[in-house]
């Protein structure tokens, strides 16, 4: 009996032993790879369709200052109606950034423009400035309606160039329209393409864009 006794004591030892290994291993493994930090697989999405929404609660300025007031500043068309011409930015940038994809899932590609900040005559033809640009994105089912992806705010501010810079930058076809389009194209691609969708840069305002199609000469 008491070598009875003393098996199982041992056999209990090495049981509580076992699972006190256990235990440290699980508390000391590394945080990333614990099922939190699994990473979310990529969408795969194909362009379908559309919707780009300019309200006409947002208000145009057309003064010609370093900073003025107002929603919608933009030069980069002639004079006209800039709702639609914000709307057709929009539609263009989505379709060279949602167009070439072929993913498996069609989608719709929906826009609220919240802000369309960019530079005057003024601003651009002396200090420079930013290109605020702001906005709600929503991927939905075109057959169901269901949301995909979104409602996701963006802001994606662009550095606009100033003074001399400006003016090289036209005579290479490097417009405020060319270099506003594509970086919103860029930012939709990441957005249909990629697991985390767009991501500011550090400083919230992205330098230089990477164009999706090749500059337009003028």
């Amino acid at each position: 009996m008491k070598h009875v006794r003393l098996i199982a004591a041992l056999a209990l030892g090495l049981g509580v032993a076992a699972c006190g290994t256990v235990d440290t291993a699980t508390r000391n493994a590394p945080y990333e790879t614990t099922p939190s930090q699994i990473a979310a697989p990529a969408p795969s999405f194909q362009l379908a369709g559309m919707n780009v929404n300019v309200p006409t609660t947002l208000k145009v300025s057309e003064a010609n200052m370093y900073y003025p007031g107002g929603d919608i500043v933009w030069r980069g068309d002639a004079y006209g109606n800039r709702y639609q011409q914000v709307q057709a930015i929009f539609e263009e940038a989505i379709q060279i950034g949602g167009g070439p994809l072929q993913g498996e899932m069609p989608v719709v590609v929906e826009i609220e423009v919240k802000r369309f900040h960019a530079l005057t005559e003024k601003t651009r033809y002396s200090v420079g400035g930013i290109h605020s640009l702001e906005f709600v994105m929503t991927i939905r089912d075109p057959q169901t309606g269901a949301v995909l992806r979104g409602p996701k705010f963006i802001k994606a501010d662009l550095v606009g160039y100033g003074g001399s810079k400006a003016l090289q930058a036209e005579a290479r076809g490097l417009t405020q329209k060319y270099r506003i389009t594509q970086h919103l194209a860029r930012v939709v691609r990441d957005e249909m393409s990629l697991a985390e969708g767009f991501l500011a840069p550090p400083k919230g305002v992205t330098a230089r864009i990477t164009p999706l199609t090749p500059v337009k000469p003028l």
